[in-house]
């Protein structure tokens, strides 16, 4: 795997580790809980991803860094926790924090994803592959969260989220042929990133089929 495959997993595992022990605390959950949803989000998905890919045991169990990294980022944020004075405007730097965490996570999954895709089947040239593998590897760790916390998953309602990870791997597949993939990667990343932002400000949503009145 090259160094920008092994950049956006760490960037990943430790944002959406972060957001899992965020989910929770918010569930008022003990540390081990804490724990559990933040390996699950951290390294869930990319567990997922390989094991369709046929790499047994999957890579967070052969080399144990996506463990700790989300291990470590659960009990930080627990230990942290206690310290953090709850005000109206705390609230909204947590939302904000998850938010970007959360997007961050999302972006840079989609990338490994796809990056999988060409580095185990590189006679693969089609679009779909890389594109599923990205969307399974970025949404997968956010739904075994989910969950795991009573929730629906936000992937089923939450406004433009797996569209924009579609959206990154799709760009990534298009643009690997007219630029160094290290290059594509970044421009992918970038594309999801922007895609959540714009979602989260403008408030877009896709189509609520819903009965007339």
């Amino acid at each position: 795997m090259s160094i920008t495959w092994m950049i956006y997993e760490i960037l990943g595992t430790v944002a959406f580790a972060f957001s899992g022990a965020v989910v929770g605390l918010s569930r008022r959950m003990d540390i081990f809980g804490i724990t559990v949803l933040a390996v699950m989000t951290g390294v869930g998905g990319g567990m997922v991803r390989d094991v369709l890919c046929g790499i047994t045991p999957p890579m967070a169990l052969q080399s144990p860094s996506g463990l700790l990294v989300s291990i470590g980022t659960a009990l930080l944020i627990s230990a942290l926790y206690p310290f953090w004075r709850v005000t109206k405007s705390s609230r909204r730097f947590i939302v904000f924090m998850y938010n970007i965490s959360d997007t961050v996570g999302l972006a840079s999954f989609t990338v490994t994803g796809a990056l999988t895709a060409f580095y185990k089947f590189p006679d693969s040239y089609h679009y779909l592959l890389p594109t599923m593998l990205g969307l399974i590897t970025a949404v997968g760790g956010g739904m075994l969260r989910d969950m795991m916390a009573r929730r629906m998953p936000v992937v089923l309602y939450m406004d433009v989220y797996a569209v924009a990870s579609v959206a990154g791997g799709l760009a990534l597949c298009f643009l690997r042929n007219t630029m160094p993939l290290s290059y594509a990667s970044w421009a992918a990343f970038g594309i999801v990133v922007l895609l959540r932002f714009c979602a989260i400000h403008f408030g877009w949503q896709l189509y609520h089929p819903h009965r007339k009145r």
